[in-house]
């Protein structure tokens, strides 16, 4: 494909903004956007404490306007609720712990924004993620990035052919280490902005006081049960609670015990002991593919079923349209629903799709 012209999603942070500056040393004609994602005050905090305020687009537009390119803003707020807030909440609220960054990658960044951008009569689009697109033949890889400190190939494993063709990745072979550093020598306002962890929309990390506040739904308290069904104390509002947690349970117990499971239909939430959180077979739904267009015949890979975990090695095999099922070579601890398992061939993401 031809390059010329880029769209380039800028959050105001270093990473995008590095990679804008990357992309019109190639010789591109570049122009930078913010997407307007939510309204700070629709979700109840300050707006010093989330990312996409008026502060963050206030940075990308100071990086655009040193670089000499065109900024704009781009209004997905509706989108945004109903493609990513909506899906979060509702995925809480049938027990499973989703990992909405995935979504807005598959409905927001790389749906919405390359059909923008190509409204705009761009050629293709970029982010600053860390990771690599490779073409083989006559399809698109997505692969690691090479500091795998950084790699974010797990969170885009649902990118389509298509999209992997229209986009690029211009901080996939740096280090963050060299990012930092063209900022600084680049006078970029961002240099040295510290990095966000938590999700978007739920800046203090209070997941719960957030799906109360958007759904308008109280959550009622319930059991806590053993794995025998013995009622071993009261718990305050099932979506309260992840798979493997064991502090903030407020019990007092003879010894450590975790969520092993939630009851959904009875409201009570299954406690178990370290042992107990372990399995080695993971059923995966709305599987996408990109390396390949099947994977029916048996395969020795690797997975991983959390972003901050190493792929580990597993046979995988697929179902049926939309299900494949990982067996992983031992036992991984805290499987858990709604969260995305992405299968890799080497430095090679084969596709992923949601733990069932």
């Amino acid at each position: 494909m031809d390059t010329k012209r880029v769209m380039i999603g800028m959050s105001g942070g270093v990473d995008s903004s590095v990679a804008a500056y990357l992309l019109q040393k190639e010789g591109l004609e570049v122009i930078g956007v913010t997407m307007k994602l939510f309204d700070n005050s629709d979700i109840d905090v300050l707006p010093d404490k989330a990312c996409c305020s008026l502060e963050d687009a206030e940075d990308a537009k100071s990086v655009c306007a040193r670089l000499g390119i065109r900024h704009y803003m781009l209004n997905m707020t509706e989108s945004f609720k109903t493609e990513v807030m909506e899906r979060f909440a509702a995925a809480y609220q049938v027990g499973d712990t989703p990992n909405p960054c995935i979504d807005c990658n598959r409905y927001i960044k790389f749906k919405r924004m390359l059909h923008k951008a190509l409204e705009l009569d761009m050629d293709c689009i970029a982010t600053g993620h860390y990771a690599r697109i490779e073409k083989q033949g006559d399809r698109f890889l997505l692969k690691k990035a090479v500091d795998e400190t950084k790699d974010q190939s797990y969170v885009l494993y649902s990118l389509t052919q298509e999209q992997l063709k229209m986009t690029k990745f211009p901080l996939g072979t740096f280090r963050k280490s060299e990012v930092r550093q063209i900022a600084e020598e680049n006078g970029f306002i961002n240099a040295k902005k510290h990095e966000s962890q938590d999700i978007c929309f739920v800046p203090d990390g209070d997941y719960y006081n957030f799906i109360e506040k958007f759904t308008g739904k109280s959550f009622p308290h319930g059991d806590f049960v053993d794995l025998q069904g013995k009622r071993l104390g009261e718990h305050k509002g099932i979506i309260r609670y992840t798979i493997g947690q064991r502090r903030g349970l407020g019990l007092a117990l003879p010894a450590s015990m975790y969520v092993v499971e939630k009851d959904i239909a009875n409201n009570r939430v299954v406690l178990g002991f370290n042992e107990d959180l372990f399995s080695k077979e993971v059923n995966v739904k709305d599987i996408t593919l990109s390396a390949c267009d099947s994977l029916e015949k048996e395969q020795h890979l690797s997975a991983k079923i959390r972003y901050n975990q190493k792929e580990q090695p597993a046979t995988v095999w697929q179902t049926d349209e939309n299900h494949l099922k990982i067996v992983f070579d031992e036992p991984q601890r805290a499987v858990t629903k709604g969260q995305a398992a992405v299968i890799y061939d080497g430095d090679t993401v084969i596709g992923g799709g949601t733990i069932e």
